[in-house]
């Protein structure tokens, strides 16, 4: 037997930009929020994307430092890369 396969579509959620106190955010639905697995308090990173979109993803310290780390390593050795890539 073949379990069906559950298809996801592709909903839009359409958010408005607040005054939040001082600031200006977006207050996410809790349902929302539930499908994405997010709840208080968790740390998001948000990427911008080739075309122009967004992506929301938990905030990893490792990998912040990582990336931090190799950014620097690219400076440093910015004329040393560039030769190698000739």
């Amino acid at each position: 037997m073949s379990e069906a396969k559950k298809v996801e579509t592709a909903e839009a959620t359409v958010l408005q930009i607040r005054k939040i106190g001082n600031s200006l955010g977006l207050i996410l639905p809790k349902e929302l929020l539930v499908q994405l697995g997010f709840g208080e308090g968790d740390r998001l990173e948000v990427v911008r994307q080739p075309e122009g979109g967004l992506k929301l993803q938990r905030h990893d310290d490792l990998h912040a430092r990582a990336m931090a780390a190799a950014r620097q390593a690219m400076k440093d050795y910015a004329g040393a890369l560039r030769e190698l890539a000739k």
